[in-house]
């Protein structure tokens, strides 16, 4: 006699339902996508007041170079994953012509796997330097933010691109209909 666990109580963790699958991963493709959104737009009202402020008042804010890089490292890190899976990268084609259809399969599938493989010495490379400025206790110079979160975040996002170009060279040799690039 086989007894049903819907999750509640002390059964087995219920699989997710297609829907909710489908939803989480949603959250999960919007979510960096969102945090760079918003972190462009904190990064245009900031630079707007800071004109503003240094033309009207000759008082600039003071951080404002400093923000400006946090903000392009959480921009330009948080979109590399959608923008690597997309196939948004600029591309150089001028081969394309010499590759039969079923070869330029194969060329982008190495491609993919290559850059995966490639970005997993970077990603280890920034988390190192990430834990040693932990190490040292070293700081932004005028906010005084610890430069290993933002190493950490770096390298996760790198770490979160490369198994997002594994992903794709997989998908790209098992479900090549998936892919819109």
């Amino acid at each position: 006699m086989s007894e049903k666990h819907d999750g509640s109580g002390t059964g087995a963790v219920p699989a997710l339902k297609p829907a909710a699958r489908d939803r989480a991963w949603g959250w999960a493709v919007m979510l960096p996508t969102w945090l760079a959104a918003s972190t462009l737009f904190v990064l245009m009202a900031m630079t707007f007041m800071d004109v503003i402020l240094r033309s009207v008042a000759n008082d600039p804010i003071e951080s404002a170079t400093e923000l400006t890089r946090l903000c392009m490292a959480i921009i330009v890190f948080a979109a590399l994953p959608m923008v690597s899976w997309n196939g948004g990268h600029i591309v150089v084609d001028l081969m394309d012509p010499l590759f039969a259809r079923r070869a330029a399969r194969v060329r982008d599938l190495l491609i993919d796997l290559f850059c995966g493989a490639i970005l997993l010495w970077p990603a280890k490379r920034v988390w190192d330097l990430a834990e040693r400025a932990r190490d040292f206790g070293d700081v932004t110079e005028y906010l005084g933010f610890p430069q290993f979160a933002v190493g950490w975040f770096i390298a996760a996002f790198t770490f979160i691109t490369a198994a997002v170009f594994f992903a794709r060279g997989l998908t790209r040799l098992f479900f090549p209909s998936k892919l819109q690039g």
